[in-house]
């Protein structure tokens, strides 16, 4: 497939960065929104009520709080990865259309350490009525490639980040059902590198420094219900709605820190729904157990389509192929009172990669992934709960293979990128409620 690099190959990025950190697995997909649900590996993220953290999990839950509160905290993420068997390779008329490998390192841990925030507040106004607004991040991406990475020439940096603010009602209809809704404000900002080899004057090839910021803000919805048919049994469910946006943005191309070429360019972008659903079981005075599942529709997302904003014909820059499809993720975990102060939990999740190999890219080469968790809550007054987690996460070998074709005045260069990846990573969790 042709892209021209002078045009929208950070939009492509920026889509898969984006699917991909969203999705329950096939990305570094931040999944840390309450550091109490992160010690049970998120299996009762509808149904299982801790702390102010439910706006995000499940705005029915917030009724099933006894009084006001506000929880804050973070999630350090340390993800490590190992790359072997790299190989990249360039040709073009300069080649005679033979491929010419590339020199560079794969060193491999290109995913700097993140800091993720996050910031709830709950308010039951009456015994039928509670509100509340949450701040979080809800997917993102980085990947940031040593100098000299061997596959620059498909990506070599890849930041993007979204935050969400979230205000939130509920109400209950009697002791076992409650409803919420609430209204979520995105703000999507993504920066893209990419080393693009290009035929210049003379039996030559030069790599253009081409890089982009580009943003955008939408609109989206999440709704809940909680039931609980019994004391002890409490059942969740939520859906988080599609979010689209139109990203837009500015590019810059440089070799030789002369500017080749400058564009604007923009990309329609459709985030898909979600569905979660889990089960809280109190299974004595002491210990409860929570299990849980997550669908998306990834279906929706089958090819990025480019254009130029001012292009009057609307003819696609580039058009690529993704082939995503629906995704399941599972959890199971479990709480245990030990006494008035401290809660212990544990959980285990299974994300399925929505990915295909065939469509894997050096930005964000992940899969199938399994999560194992730990955490602690210790409450040493009434008003206050301190909650730590541990979380380990491993995923299955992957490899990337990819090729892409930039077309310049001078000819195309075929540029291509295979490895090996095995991904892990350790995130460490805290977090504070105060109760009013």
């Amino acid at each position: 497939m042709h892209n021209k690099f002078n045009k929208l190959s950070w939009a492509v990025a920026i889509a898969a960065a984006t699917f991909a950190g969203q999705a329950h697995a096939g990305g570094y997909q931040v999944n840390e929104q309450s550091v109490s649900g992160q010690g049970y590996g998120h299996a009762g993220r509808s149904s299982n009520v801790n702390d102010a953290t439910i706006v995000f999990g499940n705005p029915a839950g917030m009724l099933f709080l006894d009084r006001a509160q506000v929880t804050a905290g973070g999630t350090y993420l340390n993800v490590s990865s190992d790359i072997d068997n790299a190989e990249a390779t360039r040709s073009s008329v300069l080649t005679g259309g033979m491929a010419q490998p590339v020199d560079g390192t794969a060193e491999g841990d290109m995913v700097p350490g993140k800091f993720i925030p996050f910031a709830f507040y709950a308010q039951p106004v009456t015994d039928k009525l509670a509100f509340g607004f949450g701040v979080y991040a809800p997917f993102g991406s980085e990947t940031d490639y040593e100098d000299g990475f061997i596959g620059r020439n498909l990506g070599n940096y890849t930041q993007l980040t979204v935050m969400s603010a979230q205000p939130t009602v509920s109400y209950r209809f009697n002791d076992q059902w409650s409803v919420g809704a609430g209204i979520t404000y995105n703000r999507v900002d993504g920066e893209l590198h990419r080393q693009v080899p290009t035929i210049v004057p003379g039996p030559a090839t030069a790599e253009a420094d081409a890089r982009v910021e580009g943003d955008d803000d939408g609109w989206g919805y999440n709704l809940g219900v909680l039931f609980q048919p019994a004391p002890e049994t409490t059942l969740g469910l939520t859906y988080r709605s599609k979010v689209d946006y139109t990203l837009t943005g500015d590019f810059q191309a440089t070799v030789g820190g002369m500017v080749q070429s400058e564009s604007d360019a923009s990309l329609d972008l459709t985030t898909p729904e979600n569905i979660n659903f889990s089960i809280t079981q109190q299974m004595s005075d002491k210990f409860k157990m929570m299990f849980g599942a997550s669908w998306t529709r990834w279906e929706r997302f089958d090819e990025i389509r480019v254009v130029d904003p001012n292009d009057p014909s609307g003819d696609p820059i580039t058009l690529e192929e993704q082939d995503y499809s629906n995704a399941w993720a599972f959890a199971a975990g479990g709480e245990y009172q030990l006494n008035p102060q401290w809660a212990l939990r544990a959980g285990v999740t299974i994300d399925n990669t929505p990915t295909s190999d065939e469509f894997r890219s050096a930005r964000i080469p992940s899969d199938d992934r399994r999560i194992f968790s730990l955490g602690a809550g210790w409450t040493p007054t009434e008003n206050l709960t301190l909650d730590f987690a541990y979380s380990y996460l491993t995923e299955r070998s992957t490899t990337v293979s990819q090729e892409r074709v930039d077309s310049g005045p001078g000819g195309d260069v075929t540029s291509t990128y295979s490895a090996d990846y095995k991904n892990e990573a350790h995130a460490f969790g805290a977090q504070l409620t105060y109760r009013f």
